[in-house]
């Protein structure tokens, strides 16, 4: 009996030891439009194994990729697409630039300090004022979410103050938030996951 581990290392494994023997196989095969036409039969039947990715862009093109790949990028035959190279196999991607800039408060989020700084540059009016209240009342909930005891309005104020830069000085008295009770109230009764898995 053979075993697998000593077949040698599977270079791509999600499509297993058989797979990897054909195309090794092909590499054997001298008439070149035989060849191809076996790695075509090889194409088919690694598509044959993901059949959920064959509406998937490119699927086509990555699976030739693949046995390209498999095969050492040893194979002489014609490739209906331009294969990946041995030189761009393991570059890496670019790096992701990622804000450095510190969160004052981290209950609120960067996402909320930057709609509160997108909105400290509208134009006076009614959108600006709509605007306000919503900001106002998703700062009282994240609120609420990290701190279960009840919030004061004009500490949310403060708060939208400051991280406006002053920008936003909105009386407490000027517009009305949603109630503390009514919030935590809401999630209370919100049922678990456990419970709607039921």
């Amino acid at each position: 009996m053979e075993y697998p581990t000593l077949e040698g290392k599977l270079i791509m494994p999600e499509y297993g030891r058989n797979i990897q023997q054909m195309v090794a196989h092909a590499l054997t095969i001298e008439d070149r439009e035989e060849r191809t036409r076996c790695v075509k039969t090889i194409i088919n039947i690694m598509g044959n194994l993901f059949p959920y990715l064959r509406d998937v862009n490119d699927f086509k093109h990555k699976l030739w990729d693949h046995v390209a790949i498999m095969s050492g990028f040893k194979l002489d035959i014609d490739f209906p697409y331009e294969i990946v190279k041995p030189e761009n196999l393991y570059t890496r991607p670019d790096r992701i630039p990622y804000k450095n800039s510190r969160i004052r408060y981290h209950h609120y989020g960067r996402t909320l300090e930057e709609m509160i700084e997108k909105v400290s540059n509208y134009p006076e009016g009614d959108e600006k004022n709509e605007l306000i209240r919503l900001i106002a009342n998703q700062m009282k909930k994240c609120f609420l979410t990290w701190n279960k005891e009840v919030v004061d309005d004009k500490k949310i104020f403060d708060d939208l103050r400051e991280l406006s830069k002053g920008k936003l000085d909105v009386p407490a008295d000027f517009l009305k938030l949603v109630e503390s009770r009514d919030v935590l109230h809401s999630r209370k009764n919100r049922p678990s996951n456990n419970q709607r898995k039921k």
